[in-house]
């Protein structure tokens, strides 16, 4: 038998993991970003309303999310690498399918439930590998797998307007049928690696599989709850940024370019939380709440900005607008995932990613008909993010239950643990996510 290495390599062949990630990151929510700019055209092709064809962008983050568990429970048993392959499939047959469309119905099983269903067998359980095979960089290495979503994101909306316009959406989704394909090739390269404190064997009972248990521990159901509440906003501007923009009279490729610029901010903001959170300078939980909260303001300037100006000036304060929401939702989206190994160990962290998800499926499943329903009620989008931009601020209330969210006034603990490979496999300094009264006090949620 091969002996289990003394811990995560923090290097190696984690960063071919991290490489494998950063694309089913891009192909998974990059493209779920990119894809509301084909929602008119839906919308106009089967004469329906805003609200209806936003369910099929909705549908599929609500399933990709909330099938997530399963895929962290069929790689427990089974390995990530082919789970993920499996997933990669079943997303290229989702688009496929889809472009012969003749209803709306059908758009609905194609891209909302086979499509979604591909999602959630490849990003729970690539990030999960991912941070197993880091520990003092896990943050950082998340964080670079996570700008999938924001490079994905500056390629796919121009290049999607592009095929909208040439080839028309029936074109432009067979032809994102072969490109999602590639995340079959993404999950061969999620090489196992077993790591001390693995279980002897695969867990048994849907249940143990699913990871139910963690829902025991009180800092991870405080988090739980609050990243359900952020799900709530978070997904609407991949769903309805780019409608909203048209609806202020940028045009397509205007509209491409605000989607664009919140990409950009994105993708640049989580390497730099990301490395940030690594420093150990500012508690995880702290950084998640204060740029989750960022977040929810980030929406309600994005809704204001009809209400900021003239149409002249509507332009640039959108632009500004989304580039500040990029920042911030970059910021906050590697820590989500980044604490959990605080809070649930590196054992369980899989299991953790994928019932995160489901739990953020519930705001995604409501957040977008929501944003659409509002959008039909009132005649724009601005009422659609000041409730989503509020959502996100309730959730980051949420986290000041978590170890270590709020500032202490009590006397610091004593001298700084040894580093993390020399004790237990988390990713920061275990003090950064205790409560001020001490590790003892904490026992069952430190981090």
């Amino acid at each position: 038998m091969t002996p289990k290495p003394a811990g995560p390599p923090d290097g190696g062949w984690g960063w071919a993991v991290a490489a494998a990630a950063f694309a089913v990151n891009g192909l998974s929510y990059g493209l779920l970003r990119s894809l509301g700019l084909a929602l008119p055209d839906l919308a106009e092709h089967f004469d329906r309303s805003t609200q209806d064809t936003a369910w099929v962008s909705a549908l599929a983050l609500a399933v990709q999310q909330a099938a997530s568990p399963v895929g962290s429970a069929l790689s427990t048993r089974w390995g990530a690498r082919p789970v993920v392959m499996v997933g990669g499939v079943l997303t290229s047959l989702g688009f496929v399918f889809s472009a012969f469309a003749g209803s709306l119905l059908h758009l609905y099983l194609g891209l909302g439930i086979l499509a979604g269903s591909g999602w959630a067998l490849v990003f729970a359980p690539a990030l999960g590998t991912l941070s197993r095979y880091f520990s003092r960089r896990r943050v950082l290495a998340v964080g670079l797998a996570l700008t999938g979503n924001g490079a994905s994101s500056l390629l796919l909306a121009p290049s999607l307007q592009f095929l909208l316009d040439t080839f028309g959406w029936r074109g432009a989704l067979l032809l994102l049928g072969a490109v999602t394909l590639h995340l079959a090739p993404c999950g061969a390269l999620l090489r196992p690696l077993a790591l001390p404190g693995d279980p002897p064997a695969p867990p048994r009972g849907p249940f143990a599989a699913l990871g139910l248990g963690l829902f025991a521990r009180r800092a991870f159901s405080v988090f739980a709850l609050g990243t359900a509440l952020v799900g709530g906003g978070y997904f609407v501007p991949y769903v309805h940024l780019a409608p909203h923009a048209l609806d202020r009279g940028l045009g397509g490729y205007g509209a491409a370019l605000v989607v664009v610029v919140a990409a950009v901010g994105d993708a640049g903001a989580r390497l730099i939380s990301g490395w940030l959170a690594d420093q150990g300078w500012v508690p995880l939980s702290r950084l998640l709440l204060v740029f989750a909260a960022l977040t929810g303001l980030g929406l309600l300037a994005v809704g204001l900005v009809p209400l900021a100006g003239s149409q002249e000036g509507c332009w640039g304060a959108l632009l500004a607008a989304a580039g500040a929401y990029g920042l911030s939702a970059g910021s906050y989206a590697p820590l989500v995932f980044g604490v959990l190994p605080g809070l649930v160990g590196v054992g369980g962290v899989v299991q953790a990613t994928g019932l995160v998800m489901m739990l953020m499926s519930l705001g995604g499943l409501l957040g977008p008909p929501l944003s659409g329903f509002l959008r039909d009620e009132t005649g724009d989008f601005t009422a659609s993010f000041l409730a989503c931009g509020s959502f996100i601020l309730c959730g980051s209330v949420i986290y000041m239950g978590l170890p270590g969210a709020l500032p202490s006034w009590r006397p610091a603990p004593g001298p700084a643990p040894p580093p993390p490979e020399s004790r237990e496999l988390l990713p920061v300094l275990p003090a950064a996510l205790l409560s001020s009264g001490g590790p003892q006090s904490t026992r069952d949620t430190s981090c």
